[in-house]
């Protein structure tokens, strides 16, 4: 990802998400993923997003704490890629305060005009990656599991 060491990419450090397959055109899955203002209707993950799609802007979230039931907490990212209606990115950069950066790909193959695949992956980055990765991963992996099928449901129920 780049030759600073406090981004440096560590394979070892990275969360993958099941691969789902969503019975709908790749630019609907698209569409629900980039309509921030509605994450709270159907992601049981992040369950309020605010930012406008534009490269560099930000996007704050509120996200379900996975290690404490019932709470939830604030987090802003930074959107790094957009490749419509296959990619949408943002990271965490590195700041003293908190010297942790990451990046979250949501990528999405089609399959066909009515079928893609989506997943996600997060990348923790720099010389913590690991430790990250260690003790936050499996919670992680949980919640993009749940992102990626109620994504799932969300779309295909669009189209009944």
């Amino acid at each position: 990802m780049d030759d600073d060491i406090k981004l440096k990419f560590d394979p070892e450090a990275v969360v993958v998400s099941e691969r789902v397959v969503i019975h709908a055109p790749r630019e609907t899955v698209w569409s629900v993923l980039v309509d921030f203002a509605n994450y709270g209707s159907w992601n049981p993950f992040c369950v309020a997003a605010r930012g406008e799609l534009a490269v560099g802007e930000p996007l704050t979230m509120k996200l379900k704490n996975y290690l404490v039931p019932g709470e939830f907490f604030d987090n802003v990212e930074v959107i790094s890629a957009i490749e419509a209606p296959r990619l949408i990115a943002w990271s965490a950069p590195w700041v003293d305060e908190w010297p942790y950066p990451a990046r979250r790909d949501q990528i999405i193959e089609a399959q066909g005009p009515d079928a893609c695949v989506y997943h996600s992956t997060d990348a923790f980055l720099g010389p913590h990656g690991i430790h990250v990765m260690r003790f936050a991963g499996p919670w992680v992996k949980r919640a993009f599991d749940d992102t990626a099928h109620a994504l799932k449901a969300y779309v295909e129920s669009l189209a009944e």
